[in-house]
This record gives structure tokens, C-alpha cells and sequence, in this order.
């Protein structure tokens, strides 16, 4: 095939082979130990996690339910899930039962939300030894357990018409629990700190993608190839 515009085909194959070498120096392991992808994942992640710590404010709003007693009666499906569950409930709510798949919950509830906020705050700060000391358990299966047992039981207050009381423990929910478990290992950093390389990243990502897509324009112009519209064919 003969070269149309010989400079724009030129042009084209400079963006390309700079286009893969570059990513071949993204894959590289050089970051670090790292190739750029686990280097940025891990990065982004440090800073998602840094911008999800809710637990002065979930304790704050907690104060407000000190004289809210529960009696909440969850069915946990399996009887091994409510027996976990009885132990893990039982250190702030000692009057808390199994029996069976059901586990019946009596106990304050500010009490109830701040326990569940001390293990959050231990497993955010990658602190699970803490945890396990408090309960025997394993840190994760801890925070799954609140997780199950909160949910059904913010289903039942719902159906009690205790909407508040509800609501506040799904947000205990949402951003104690899921934010410890999910981010557990990782180390927390502030985007303040780090604005510099998370711009050049972003920044990065625009024109990469704007790169390859020169490239292939380029390449195509100067070979002669062009997308037209379709002639309409005239009926006679």
C-alpha cells in the first residue's frame, strides 16, 4: 500500500511505538516492586479509605439514643450464624439469646452501636488483635457477624415503625462497618498529601488515551484511509 501524506503516516508510527512503550514501562516493575496499575490501585485505594473514617461522627450521633432500650428478636437462618452472633451481641448486650437460628437482642442500644464502633475503629486502623482479644474471634468474622446481625435487625425496627433507631444503625452500618472490613490492610492516606501525583495520574490518563487515538488517526490519514459517508443511490 503507498503512503498518501508520508509526515502524518510518520507521525502516526512515532505515537504509536512511544503509545506500547510506555505501556511497556507500566507494566514494568519498577514502582516500587510494582508494576503502575497495582501501583496506582494501591494508591487510590490508600485514599479512598483515608476519606472513609466515620467514627467520631457515628459516635456522636449515637449520644443521642443513651436511653433507647431494644428487644428485637432476628432471625440469623442458620443456627451456627445466631450462636456466633449470641457471643459477639452478649459483651454489650448481656442479655442477649439464641435459640436456635433466632437470636433475641435486649440491651441499650447506644451501648450496642458504641461496641460495634470500638471494633470498627480497631479494624480501620488495622488493629484486629485488639479484636480478637475482646472476643476470641477472628477481626473480619467479627465485623460480619454486626454486619448480619444489625441488618436484620434494622429490618425489624422498620416493621416496628422505630425509623430513627433504624436508620442510625444502617449508618453504623454503612460507614463503620464497610468501610473496616472492606479496607481492612490497607494503610489510610489523606489526598492533601498526595494531590501532586494523583493530578499527574489523572492528567496522565487523559492524554494516554488521547495518545493512542492520534495514533491510529494518523496512521490511517496517512495511508490514505478516511472514513466518508455512503453515497445515496438515486432511483432512475
Amino acid at each position: 500500500m503507498l503512503i498518501a501524506n508520508k509526515s502524518r503516516a510518520t507521525l502516526g508510527m512515532i505515537l504509536g511505538v512511544s503509545f506500547f512503550g510506555i505501556l511497556a514501562l507500566i507494566f514494568a516493575p519498577i514502582y516500587g516492586g510494582m508494576d503502575g496499575l497495582k501501583y496506582s490501585d494501591r494508591l487510590f485505594n490508600r485514599l479512598a479509605k483515608g476519606s472513609s473514617y466515620f467514627v467520631p461522627e457515628l459516635s456522636h450521633m449515637i449520644e443521642s439514643f443513651n436511653q433507647k432500650e431494644l428487644s428485637v428478636r432476628i432471625d440469623m437462618e442458620k443456627a451456627e450464624d445466631a450462636a456466633r452472633a449470641q457471643k459477639i451481641f452478649s459483651k454489650a448486650a448481656p442479655d442477649t439469646t439464641a435459640q436456635g437460628a433466632v437470636l433475641n437482642v435486649k440491651g441499650n442500644l447506644a451501648k450496642l452501636l458504641g461496641a460495634v464502633l470500638e471494633d470498627c475503629n480497631s479494624m480501620y486502623l488495622n488493629k484486629a488483635d485488639e479484636v480478637v482479644g475482646r472476643y476470641g474471634v477472628d477481626g473480619k468474622e467479627v465485623l460480619l457477624a454486626w454486619h448480619r446481625g444489625l441488618n436484620s435487625m434494622a429490618k425489624e425496627l422498620q416493621k416496628s415503625k422505630d425509623i430513627p433507631e433504624s436508620k442510625l444503625i444502617l449508618a453504623v452500618v454503612t460507614k463503620g462497618i464497610e468501610p473496616a472490613y472492606n479496607f481492612y490492610g490497607v494503610q489510610p492516606e489523606s489526598i492533601n498529601h498526595r494531590a501532586g501525583i494523583v493530578t499527574f495520574l489523572l492528567v496522565f490518563y487523559l492524554v494516554y488515551t488521547l495518545w493512542y487515538g492520534f495514533a491510529i488517526y494518523f496512521l490511517f490519514d496517512g495511508f490514505g484511509m478516511a472514513m466518508t459517508k455512503a453515497r445515496v443511490k438515486r432511483e432512475v
